[in-house]
This record gives C-alpha cells, sequence and structure tokens, in this order.
C-alpha cells in the first residue's frame, strides 16, 4: 500500500470520532484475547471529552483520513495506534520520532505482555523493560510491561 500525503499534526475536537475508531479497530485487531474495559460508546465518550481536548493527541493522516494516533501525557506515551491497515508502513515509526522530540528528556510505556509485536516495535526504538505487573493495577486485570526510553541510554 503506498502512502499518499502523509501528515502528522495535532489532533483537533473535530477528530475525537475518527480518532476513537481508530483506536476500537486497532485495539480489537491486536488484542483480541484482552477484555475492554470499556463499551465502544464509553471509549468514543472519553476521546471526545477527555483524550482530543485535554492532553496532547497526534493523529497521522493519510489524504485527510485518520490512520493512526499517538497521546502524550506528561513523560507517558500514553497511547499508540494505528488502524490495522496501516501497520507496517512507518507511520508508528514517526509517530514514536515525534513523541521522542517532544519528551527528549525521556518517554515512558505501558503495553501488554500478550502484544509481543508492541513489545519488539518499542525495544527497537529503544525502549527498554522496567517493570511486569501481573495486571492487577488496570482495568483490563491483563499483565502487563512497563517500557521506559532515555536519550542517549539505548540508542544503538
Amino acid at each position: 500500500m503506498e502512502i499518499n500525503n502523509l501528515a502528522v499534526r495535532r489532533a483537533t475536537d473535530s477528530d475525537a470520532a475518527a480518532v476513537a475508531e481508530v483506536w476500537l479497530r486497532a485495539f480489537s485487531a491486536a488484542l483480541p484475547q484482552v477484555r475492554r474495559a470499556h463499551t465502544d460508546e464509553q471509549v468514543r465518550s472519553w476521546f471526545r471529552e477527555v483524550v482530543v481536548p485535554g492532553q496532547e493527541t497526534w493523529v497521522a493522516t493519510v489524504e485527510g483520513a485518520v490512520v493512526g494516533l499517538m497521546v502524550l501525557d506528561g513523560a507517558d506515551l500514553e497511547q499508540l495506534y494505528l488502524d490495522p491497515p496501516w501497520r507496517g508502513h512507518g507511520i508508528g515509526d514517526r509517530l514514536v520520532e515525534l513523541a521522542k522530540q517532544r519528551r527528549p528528556a525521556g518517554l515512558a510505556l505501558w503495553t501488554f505482555q500478550v502484544n509481543a509485536p508492541a513489545c519488539r516495535f518499542y525495544e527497537r526504538h529503544g525502549f527498554v523493560e522496567a517493570e511486569r505487573t501481573d495486571g492487577r493495577r488496570n482495568e483490563e486485570r491483563e499483565p502487563d510491561v512497563r517500557y521506559v526510553w532515555r536519550p542517549g541510554k539505548q540508542e544503538p
């Protein structure tokens, strides 16, 4: 799939619905075995009322359509999801590089242990495992792993 007119920009309120739909499709495709803690409508409301207006939310668009999202909250990379057909085209790489530019002192994130592709992706980008949990502290009750990136420490 050729990428024409890829753009990365800050999300606006009018992007919230598309961002939520990308998140829903991406979560379902990447983590079918993980119990979601919220309904589709709760997810849509959360993006519309909390995430997009209140957090540093970025979108990747192709020909104007939202195909990826990234949310930064302080030093945490809170969300990074791509619409499934757009995985493997360098969009996630671009979003992680943007996150590093926006947070040059370092980043941290959580991902589920069962999400081996995400773990490999973050490790390839210089993130190192800092902690594993049994999932008792997250809403999904799914074992997770915390990764951290510090500039100059893990870069090859």
